[in-house]
């Protein structure tokens, strides 16, 4: 009989000489099954170099979750890497016997990111660009995805049978509906190619960094626009840009979907018009929740990613955001900032600043530092605009 509360296992591969970038990952996993509404009851991590190639689990460790699981009434299992088709399709027979009165569903990281943002789309470009990067993941796993794609139809599964022809069904029509999804994307593409260039004449900067490090937050101190901010991962899925004006220095700021480690390539894919936001702009802020203990490995990865959608000849504001928690998290010796700043800027960062955009803590500073880079960018690609001069000033906004 199934509970009511949907419960969840979590499956990972550690490395014994770090347990504790281990627990970090499977912390990051138990916040995306939270924000997908999955509760964690258990997890298990097996010191493995390399995945099996079957079970992508030992088989001692595949009895240890089958035991767990069935004595616990487990729901969902969740392994924080992708994995194959075969894979799913061994650990779906293993977790799922046919005296089972109920289904255990098995995610992989990328499905779970998936199933988020198709919770979390709001747009239609957004909802577009979701569907297609699920429909391009399902399509080499249709062997084991009668419950995903709820199509409990019955079908003896076997070679020639009802289930084996139902399957190629839906391969052709999910083929058919991926071509279609990028037919709408690429209509999509050319309105938003249309929209960036009727702002051509306007200095662009873009929010950008690892899921849940305060961009949304940043984002309304800095133009007073109402963006949802959540403590949960991805919540933003959609590009959201205002207008703003600091003095006489107008500026378009955009919020952008944040990147998480082993993001689903797919998914990168699929959002390339969003990423055009970030690819385009002039002024790049990336935001770090400083105190986060793996921020540094946090800033890795979003300079990596940067690098990997063609972004990273852009300048970068590194903001260091939460400080205010780091603060209050740190019961040692006096923080000291500027040799924090020193740090990053020996990593490549010239321009580096410490707010807290909950509490507004070194805000004026941010938007004298936005200003200043906004105003170079403006003069570099715009010398004879505003020959009066420039001066900073309380900022206006407005929807674009």
């Amino acid at each position: 009989m199934k509970k009511e509360i949907q419960t969840a296992v979590l499956v990972a591969l550690g490395d014994s000489r770090h347990p504790e970038l281990t627990e970090e990952h499977l912390d990051e996993l138990a916040f995306l099954a939270e924000t997908a509404g999955l509760k964690t009851e258990s997890r298990l991590v097996q010191n493995l170099q390399k995945p099996d190639v079957r079970t992508f689990i030992g088989k001692g460790k595949l009895e240890e979750l089958k035991e767990y699981v069935f004595s616990h009434q487990i729901l969902n299992v969740i392994f924080d890497d992708d994995l194959s088709p075969s894979q799913l399709r061994n650990l779906e027979n293993e977790l799922n016997p046919k005296e089972r009165e109920y289904k255990v569903r098995i995610y992989d990281r990328s499905l779970l990111i998936l199933d988020i943002f198709v919770k979390r789309a709001q747009t239609a470009q957004a909802r577009t660009q979701v569907e297609l990067a699920r429909n391009q993941y399902l399509l080499p796993r249709l062997t084991r995805m009668w419950t995903h794609l709820e199509r409990q139809r019955g079908g003896t599964g076997t070679r020639g049978g009802a289930g084996e022809r139902e399957i190629e069904t839906d391969r052709r029509n999910i083929r058919n509906r991926i071509k279609l999804l990028k037919e709408d994307l690429e209509k999509i593409d050319q309105q938003r190619k249309t929209q960036r260039k009727s702002r051509s004449n306007v200095v662009r900067v873009a929010l950008v960094g690892y899921t849940n490090a305060g961009k949304s937050t940043l984002m309304n101190k800095l133009s007073g626009s109402g963006v949802l901010a959540e403590n949960k991962l991805f919540a933003t899925v959609d590009a959201t840009v205002r207008k703003v004006t600091f003095g006489n220095i107008p500026f378009l700021l955009s919020d952008t979907v944040g990147f998480i480690r082993k993001l689903p390539h797919h998914l990168i894919e699929s959002f390339k018009s969003t990423l055009d936001e970030v690819r385009e702009a002039n002024l790049l802020l990336h935001v770090v929740d400083v105190a986060h203990p793996y921020h540094d490995n946090h800033i890795e990865v979003v300079t990596k990613t940067l690098s990997e959608i063609g972004a990273a000849e852009i300048p970068v504001v590194l903001v260091l955001n939460k400080v205010d928690t780091l603060k209050k998290e740190h019961t040692g010796e006096p923080l000291d900032l500027e040799a924090m700043k020193g740090y990053y800027r020996e990593l490549g960062f010239s321009n580096v600043i410490f707010v807290s955009a909950e509490t507004g803590e070194n805000m004026l500073e941010l938007r004298r530092l936005l200003f200043e880079q906004v105003k170079k960018e403006h003069i570099r690609i715009f010398p004879n605009y505003l020959k009066d001069g420039y001066e900073f000033a309380p900022f206006k906004t407005e929807e674009v």
